[in-house]
């Protein structure tokens, strides 16, 4: 499997969870705001500090964004391109977003895919500070009771990434995930399924990196740097079911279902994972 040598060392414990309450709903986030504020207030209308969402078509303006690229300095083993700022109208088509809190203020982690106004067709990491609703968003959200994403200093990627901290309520049906480098993505998934009892789950939000992809209909995408968001996720047993959406350091777009087996993760992957049917711990 692909491999990807990061900066620092790697912890012993490759995935951050904690098992929290939730709640799954439906908003329609307004026009005019930036997108960080009005996510933020869909949460704190449900009683939640955090959460993720999954979005399909909007429109933003003015958008700021940034791309995966090459690092310049052994200090990532990857890094953002400079940001971009696309005039006129962008056209939504998908995206996910993870929102949680970052040196205690508000903040976002978002791929999204979309049109700009000259019909160019692109994707990449959204800037919460710079991204503006022009119309309104319907978003699918999870909300997370006992637990938040938070950033903090990562020192195998030498990156500030979200991960997900709190108490946790044993036995609470939804678990805030963050998955670390160079590990198959799917099968960590499975693992956790395995260890916590979990015959069945479905995926929330879903916002990360692979090192390339490998897609189930065998097309493979080679590009190491990438951004990726998941469309839809459910795991039963030993089928893993996960669909995405992805743009690499080349501004290659592709999507679709993953290979479980052969897609490890570059940086990250944080998600909620939803217990929908329990059986035995292994």
């Amino acid at each position: 499997m692909r491999h990807i040598l990061q900066p620092g060392p790697p912890p012993e414990a490759r995935l951050a969870a904690v098992v929290t309450r939730g709640v799954n709903f439906d908003a329609v986030l307004p026009e005019g705001l930036r997108l960080l504020d009005a996510a933020s207030a869909a949460f704190k209308a449900q009683g939640c500090r955090s959460g993720v969402l999954r979005f399909g078509e909007g429109v933003l303006g003015p958008l700021a964004y940034v791309m995966p690229a090459l690092s310049a300095t052994p200090d990532h083993a990857a890094f953002y391109s400079a940001p971009f700022r696309p005039v006129g109208l962008t056209r939504l088509k998908s995206g996910a977003l993870t929102f949680g809190w970052r040196f205690g203020q508000p903040f976002f982690h978002c791929h999204a895919f979309w049109v700009e106004a000259d019909g160019r067709q692109n994707g990449g990491h959204i800037l919460p500070e710079e991204t503006f609703l022009a119309a309104p968003l319907a978003v699918s959200a999870t909300g997370l009771f006992d637990a938040a994403f938070e950033a903090v200093a990562d020192v195998e990627t030498g990156f500030t990434l979200f991960e997900p901290r709190g108490q946790g309520v044993e036995g609470a049906p939804f678990h805030a995930l963050r998955l670390r480098p160079n590990q198959d993505f799917g099968q960590a998934l499975q693992s956790y399924c395995r260890q916590h009892g979990i015959a069945s789950a479905r995926l929330h939000g879903g916002v990360g990196s692979l090192i390339g992809a490998h897609y189930a209909d065998g097309r493979i995408s080679t590009p190491f740097a990438t951004e990726m968001a998941i469309r839809s996720g459910t795991l039963r047993g030993e089928e893993v079911l996960i669909a995405i959406e992805l743009v690499d350091f080349e501004g290659n777009l592709s999507s679709g279902m993953l290979h479980c087996g052969d897609n490890p993760v570059l940086m990250t992957m944080e998600l909620v994972l939803e217990a929908v049917e329990q059986g035995e711990s292994a």
